[in-house]
């Protein structure tokens, strides 16, 4: 059998994602989709699902929303949390990516992390570009673990 998953499976044709998109620094979210629907479509992932939420810790409530329909084979989901003054952003930042992992544990969908964390909007704006764009590689995340989990699920 070999070793499977030792290359990326990024086909995407019969594949259904959805990307869950945070507004809260949306000049920089806007960005992400962007990069991974652009991602999506190279690979040919027709018509991702799109919902947009208020920020960050919305995030899991919604991919759990969507894991649980059953409807998806993988959740793309993009955020920016900017380091500021106080002590938010840890909160913010930590909570938002523990709720998406127990959400992919507790369903079995596999949920791409696409949240920068950063400490100010010059580091979001460079990985949020057409060169290093983290919501590219969230994609092709979504799309390999989709496909990685077909082949052991069956």
């Amino acid at each position: 059998m070999g070793d499977i998953g030792a290359t990326p499976h990024l086909d995407g044709t019969d594949l259904h994602i959805a990307i869950v998109v945070a507004r809260f620094n949306e000049d920089v979210t806007k960005r992400l989709l962007r990069g991974a629907q652009e991602v999506l479509q190279s690979h040919g992932v027709e018509d991702p699902d799109v919902y947009w939420v208020p920020g960050a810790l919305e995030l899991p409530v919604t991919a759990l929303a969507l894991a649980e329909k059953g409807e998806h084979d993988a959740i793309i989901c993009l955020g920016c949390v900017v380091r500021g003054e106080t002590f938010q952003f840890e909160v913010v930042a930590m909570q938002s990516a523990s709720g998406l992992m127990q959400v992919q544990l507790d369903t079995g969908v596999p949920i791409a992390f696409g949240v920068l964390t950063t400490e100010d909007k010059d580091q979001a704006l460079a990985r949020s570009g057409p060169k290093n764009n983290k919501g590219s590689d969230a994609a092709e995340v979504a799309i390999e673990m989709a496909n990685l989990l077909h082949s052991i699920q069956g």
